[in-house]
């Protein structure tokens, strides 16, 4: 393995969601201590370059069983009145791990942050809503996360709301199921280009994805996707839609999830090798571009290949598109370098 370690600037993870997850029934996770039920930790975050990334704010079910739900019962709606103030918990432990971490972590609003605390070897937090439940009709709310630092809206996870229809976690399946987005989705995408809030369609079903190409001025981006051609699940996207997301100058994200690197889908296989992950990025880059082409790992909300393990493992990662034969340029484009620029063509 080379001793070169890239900075990886990653387009998805579930910390906060595990932090938060943890305090909420009394089991306390230290971030700075390490420890193993994270992927991310300042401990692994060293270890593989981990230098920052979008920090995923998810608002799961109300869950008064005790065990783990089936994926239909995540599925179900969820209130707006919960779903903020689960979402502000969980700003609220991104605001928590800042003041503790004495200026290691940063939340940033721009991209010039981004650079600034990653040049300082410091990690950059980039706040993100995977799923806008937390959102009111009237946006209200919007307005108010956007002043504590919001930045990035995936308009719904895998369940509908009054935005969007998401697509489910069946094998196979195509993306092209439900209806598209809803006037206040319309809205919603509308404001968000305003303020300069990247939108994420990364859990968007097929009408939702074309309604978004249609209304959007900004670069079509899914933050953490793979190729439905290679793994046939309704997450991962369609020539089509890649296409698309090449000609807006947009940017994927490739998602570490097994299930979505897998052909026969399985989304508890760790036993996924790191070259399966090199064919998905062979045709992404294919398809979009050296500028198109990034990484989203889905750390904590999701089973990795067992030779990644958590962000540690991204040295392995990095290590591997060098044997593979991509030249440095192209890993640092990545690694980061296509993230920042797209946030910047966003006007983040």
């Amino acid at each position: 393995m080379s001793d070169i370690l890239m900075q990886i600037f990653d387009g998805h993870n579930d910390t906060l969601l595990r932090l938060v997850g943890a305090e909420r029934k009394g089991a306390l996770i230290s971030f700075f201590d390490g420890h193993d039920n994270l992927h991310i930790d300042a401990k692994k975050a060293k270890a593989g370059g981990f230098a920052g990334g979008f920090f995923a704010m998810f608002v799961p079910p109300v869950n008064e069983t005790g065990r783990e739900l089936a994926f239909h019962e995540m599925c179900e709606p969820v209130a707006q009145d919960y779903a903020l103030n689960y979402t502000m918990h969980l700003v609220s432990m991104a605001y928590r791990l800042e003041a503790e971490a004495d200026g290691a972590v940063r939340i940033c609003r721009t991209t010039s942050d981004i650079k600034t605390t990653m040049s300082e070897g410091f990690i950059a937090m980039l706040l993100h809503i995977e799923g806008a439940e937390a959102i009111d009709q009237d946006f209200h709310a919007l307005d108010v996360l956007y002043g504590a630092g919001l930045r990035s809206i995936g308009p719904v996870w895998s369940r509908d709301n009054i935005f969007a229809c998401g697509v489910p976690f069946d094998f196979p399946g195509s993306p092209d199921q439900g209806a598209g987005l809803t006037e206040k989705g319309k809205e919603l995408v509308r404001r968000c280009n305003k303020m300069g809030i990247m939108i994420d369609m990364s859990h968007l079903n097929e009408a939702g994805f074309w309604d978004v190409q249609k209304l959007s001025s900004a670069p079509l981006v899914a933050t953490h996707s793979n190729v439905h051609a290679l793994s046939n699940t309704p997450r991962n996207l369609t020539d089509k839609q890649l296409d698309a997301i090449a000609e807006s100058k947009g940017v994927v994200g490739l998602n570490y999830a097994v299930g979505f690197l897998r052909e026969d889908g399985d989304q508890h296989n760790p036993d996924t090798p790191i070259e399966r992950m090199l064919v998905h990025l062979d045709y992404l880059l294919n398809k979009l571009g050296e500028d198109g082409v990034a990484l989203g790992s889905d750390f904590d909300g999701c089973t990795l290949p067992k030779d990644i393990g958590s962000a540690a493992g991204n040295a392995k990662l990095i290590d591997a598109m060098r044997q593979h034969g991509y030249g440095e340029d192209l890993i640092e484009k990545i690694a980061h370098k296509n993230w920042l620029s797209l946030l910047e063509r966003t006007g983040i």
